[in-house]
């Protein structure tokens, strides 16, 4: 389900944060803004003002917006050129991804002081199971001010949470409770809390979706929960028929799964005008080798497959991939297999996007390394951790990719730094 803006923020007693919240073992915590808020709270100055963080160039998007400047119609994944006609005078920011991970991890540990139950959806949201923390914390409703005292406390960032018997409930609960708020929906009210929400609210149902219901006079859950169920099947086919049909009905029977593994790590970029060049395209497919590489080794994961995408100017996408027998979370080697797709490709045209992903993942502690022949038993790989430890500490602008790798304007030194 994407973020509705048709569900406001709660004021009827029946679902308010003292609300019965018994049977209602699921949490739904949901950081405000993040990104922006992030940025915030180490700029103190833009307290009160419009924020916007995002692309920055003509391409940009935006990926999290102040709620000053969601006063103005700004919203993620609008182009950022559309947001500065809305609101000219909020402050436009690039991401920074390090920044926001690192208060992900420390959000993330207070839901696990609480529950192990934690189930990530992304760096600002997730599910947590605490039925069995009650003993220890109370009810859910008392943990979940507990959660958001200490996120607000420890971390200076605010969260809504949303208190129910189901994950799908429990994240409505937490969108109409925003911002800094929180809201139980009691497992006997269920109905009365969904059926009056337009049909948009559902998981799985998008714009297209939401206009063939429509169609059909279905504009609320509760006009969907009554219609037949054959009549929804010709308008949508039979999985998501009986999908959306369970939900209107309050039905969603998914468990808080904690292990949520990644099956790949990637990262992209959009050039602001298109490129021919092939030494600008080598630089940036260097820095987002040196990206995805980071990355792998901050989630303890190595990948056999390189994939490379390129999106052409015309729009149309292209994708290649190579699999290798030893994984790796090395950037000189993701960007070497990355760089001989690119060259074998040859697209001749102007480019306006190129991405690199490592999929085939599995843990590194379980996957033994095998050297190359001739490879020195340190180098590559130890230098990029040296790397990454200096991030962490200084920020990964002082550390360029080039000068990690060695490569300079197409020019390689072969020989790997000494760590």
């Amino acid at each position: 389900m994407g973020r509705s803006q048709s569900l406001p923020r709660g004021g009827d007693p029946r679902f308010g944060p003292d609300a019965d919240d018994s049977g209602c073992p699921i949490l739904h915590v949901d950081m405000d803004a993040f990104f922006a808020s992030v940025e915030v709270r180490r700029r103190p100055e833009l307290r009160g003002r419009a924020v916007v963080v995002g692309g920055v160039g003509p391409r940009g998007v935006v990926s999290s917006a102040s709620y000053e400047a969601r006063r103005y119609g700004v919203r993620s994944a609008m182009p950022t050129a559309r947001a500065r006609a809305l609101c000219p005078h909020a402050v436009y920011l690039p991401p920074d991804f390090a920044q926001y991970s690192a208060a992900s991890r420390a959000v993330m540990q207070i839901f696990r002081d609480v529950t192990p139950l934690v189930e990530p959806l992304s760096l600002d949201e997730a599910f947590l199971d605490v039925a069995g923390a009650r003993r220890l914390f109370g009810s859910p409703a008392a943990i979940a001010r507990r959660i958001r005292e200490r996120v607000a406390g420890e971390q200076g960032l605010t969260c809504s949470v949303g208190v129910a018997p189901s994950k799908f409930v429990a994240k409505l609960g937490s969108t109409r409770a925003k911002p800094d708020g929180l809201l139980v929906v009691p497992a006997a009210r269920v109905l009365d809390f969904l059926h009056p929400l337009p049909v948009s609210a559902l998981w799985g149902v998008g714009e297209r979706s939401a206009e063939t219901l429509r169609r059909l006079g279905l504009a609320t859950i509760g006009d969907l929960a009554e219609a037949p169920v054959g009549m929804l099947r010709k308008a949508l086919g039979e999985a998501s028929a009986t999908h959306l049909h369970e939900l209107a009905q309050g039905r969603d029977p998914r468990r808080v799964s904690p292990e949520q593994v990644e099956k790949s790590i990637g990262a992209e970029v959009t050039f602001d005008a298109d490129v021919a060049d092939p030494l600008e395209i080598r630089r940036a497919l260097l820095a987002l080798a040196e990206k995805v590489g980071a990355r792998l080794r901050r989630a303890g994961q190595v990948g056999r497959t390189v994939s490379l995408k390129v999106r052409l100017a015309d729009f149309r996408t292209v994708n290649r991939s190579r699999t290798s027998g030893v994984p790796t979370d090395v950037a000189r080697e993701i960007f070497d297999t990355v760089w001989a797709l690119y060259a074998a490709l040859d697209p001749g045209e102007r480019i306006r996007l190129v991405g690199v992903r490592v999929e085939g993942l599995a843990p590194a502690q379980e996957t033994p390394r095998q050297l190359a022949l001739g490879a020195p038993e340190r180098g590559w790989r130890e230098a990029e951790a040296a790397a990454d430890a200096a991030a962490a500490r200084f920020g990964r602008s002082v550390i360029g990719p080039a000068s990690l790798l060695g490569v300079r304007d197409g020019r390689r030194n072969e020989n790997p730094p000494r760590p």
